[in-house]
């Protein structure tokens, strides 16, 4: 009975922590980028009391066995990284990458973080940051006298200088970076990325090569979190842990009827 006890007490952890990642999903639906997360689960270690094959009389052996498990815990807590859909704004300075990639910044520390969050800005120096204030890598400049921005689909930046008429002016590009394991990335919080072992190191390419995507300007990446999915989600997780809390209850009524043997 003590087993049943731990072994329902580890599923309701393991959906405890299954509401948590759902409930960040829900959490972040309206997050420009996010990147949804699943809970994923294994089994723990077994209680054997008759191996497999065992043998059990002459020229007999155990086609099952006895193994007994002991519960469940979290294994791991994958991203999807599944382009969101698109959402127009129309403002010059909103990239989104139709396609895998990240936009790489520049971090205070000087680290490179990575992004899918394309909602860029001026900082008072011309320079285009994200919404933190980190500059994008390779740094782009905006002069003070640019009368429009124009970015293509593989990462040119043009300005017009002066009146409409004048002739575009290059000033930068962007570059994307890719992983081999993007699933292995560190996530920092505010839209943030970091390179682990698990990653790979970031291979950079400019936009719309190397299987890259390309940029449209005007448009920002809304969240990958369906919510309807995650309400779905968010009521199985409920149910099996009630239903772990009540083998525990089944569990205490049994060993409450043990105790009341006479």
């Amino acid at each position: 009975m003590l087993k049943t006890l731990n072994t329902a007490a580890t599923g309701m952890k393991a959906q405890q922590s299954n509401m948590d990642v759902i409930s960040n999903n829900i959490a972040n639906v309206n997050t420009i980028g996010f990147k949804k997360s699943r809970a994923e689960f294994e089994d723990l270690l077994y209680q054997t009391d008759k191996a497999p094959g065992a043998q059990t009389g002459l020229n007999a052996v155990s086609p099952t066995g006895v193994q007994t498990g002991l519960g469940v815990k979290t294994a791991s807590i994958q991203k999807s990284f599944e382009v969101g859909s698109p959402r127009i704004t129309n403002a010059p300075l909103d990239v989104m990458i139709e396609g895998k990639g990240f936009f790489q910044v520049t971090m205070p520390d000087g680290q490179v973080a990575y992004t899918r969050n394309g909602a860029f800005k001026r900082d008072p120096e011309g320079r285009l940051v994200d919404g933190n204030g980190n500059p994008v890598a390779p740094e782009v400049i905006i002069p003070p006298n640019a009368s429009g921005v124009q970015i293509d689909p593989n990462g040119l930046v043009s300005v017009t200088l002066g009146n409409a008429i004048n002739q575009p002016v290059e000033i930068g590009n962007f570059e994307l970076a890719f992983f081999i394991n993007p699933t292995g990335l560190r996530s920092i919080g505010k839209n943030l990325f970091m390179a682990t072992p698990a990653s790979g190191q970031a291979q950079v390419d400019a936009p719309g090569q190397n299987a890259l995507g390309g940029l449209a300007q005007g448009q920002i990446e809304a969240s990958n979190v369906n919510i309807v999915d995650e309400m779905v989600k968010m009521i199985t997780a409920q149910r099996s842990y009630e239903t772990n809390s009540k083998a525990i209850q089944a569990a205490d009524q049994m060993l409450q009827t043990v105790n009341t043997l006479r």
